[in-house]
């Protein structure tokens, strides 16, 4: 299924850009937001990368290395990430924007060109709200472990007051850890791999994990990973996931295509629907990395070619009907 957006505008939903000022960003990416209802107003993470991402949808205008390129600064080849604390009203206007203080954390010189705490979840777990994502800057090999970062909120700003780098619970040499999907009324619970599940436990004094449920396989066509955070949902659990085909371009390059499902699970955490997979605007390259329940209406927010992001407004009963 292609454009899930556009279903959803022509049964009665809607889609709101998730955009603040080009002075803070410099004009580069926004992407990749996470939504969370919390003290009873409706907030968001927002993404801001320093490059422009380009894809040829078409492959009629590529650059000389191939379809996908990233532009950077001259003086910065990095990839970098910066966090946005925004506020919605009831219509999702943005009322509030700041950039997530983390300087209390971030003394030490980043050891590796990924920087930043990347694709992050919001949670609220024991009355704490956490962003919680991928960080790959402390290891001069780029490892990747999934983080959460307290946030405090006041009337100055948003301040990070404190960071858990979690390690892996099984191989704890594995590489690169990352899109692990926070339950969000389970705290400190993730489920880790969606086919087999695997569901993990975070010991958030001392940064450990443990396995406490593997699932047994689903027969799927894909390889289904990671997307949004994990809702309670008709006795049993709802997700986002996403698949991505990696290949080489017919010059060689890095290409791929981005697609997601939803995916439900029972009450004891063995995955028993997905839907097809689909498109959110029709392009190859978008990432969900978060959803609520709200008012009969799934609201889902997404990144769109590393440059755009996205509150989709679907209705329940259209969800339903795809799974």
């Amino acid at each position: 299924m292609e454009n899930l957006a556009k279903l959803a505008i022509t049964n009665g939903g809607n889609i709101y850009p998730l955009i603040i000022p080009s002075k803070l960003t410099n004009g580069t990416g926004l992407m990749n937001p996470s939504i969370l209802e919390y003290n009873n107003k409706i907030i968001v993470n927002l993404r801001h990368v320093n490059y422009t991402f380009y894809h040829s949808e078409a492959k009629l205008f590529q650059h000389q290395y191939g379809p996908l390129t990233y532009v950077h600064p001259e003086n910065d080849i990095h990839l970098r990430t910066f966090n946005y604390y925004l506020e919605l009203d009831q219509s999702f206007n943005i009322t509030r924007y700041n950039l997530v203080d983390t300087s209390l954390f971030d003394t030490y010189e980043p050891l590796w060109e990924f920087i930043g705490l990347e694709d992050a979840r919001l949670v609220c777990w024991d009355n704490k709200l956490y962003m919680t994502g991928v960080r790959r800057d402390t290891t001069t090999n780029g490892q990747g472990r999934m983080e959460l970062s307290e946030i405090e909120i006041n009337e100055d700003g948003v301040k990070e007051i404190s960071r858990v780098r979690i390690e892996a619970p099984r191989d704890k040499n594995s590489y690169c850890e990352k899109n692990w999907m926070p339950f969000l009324d389970k705290p400190y619970h993730y489920i880790k791999w969606s086919n087999p599940t695997e569901v993990v436990k975070v010991d958030v004094s001392n940064g450990t994990s443990e396995t406490i449920f593997d699932g047994q396989f689903v027969p799927a066509p894909t390889d289904f990973r990671g997307g949004s955070q994990v809702s309670s949902y008709k006795n049993g659990y709802i997700a986002i996931i996403h698949e991505v085909d990696l290949f080489n371009s017919e010059v060689g390059r890095k290409d791929a295509v981005y697609r997601h499902r939803f995916a439900l699970w029972d009450n004891n955490f063995q995955l028993i629907k997905y839907s097809q997979p689909f498109s959110l605007m029709d392009g190859h390259v978008e990432f969900a990395t978060g959803m609520i329940i709200k008012d009969d209406n799934f609201l889902i927010t997404f990144g769109f070619q590393d440059n755009a992001a996205y509150l989709l407004q679907i209705p329940q009963i259209l969800v339903d009907n795809l799974l």
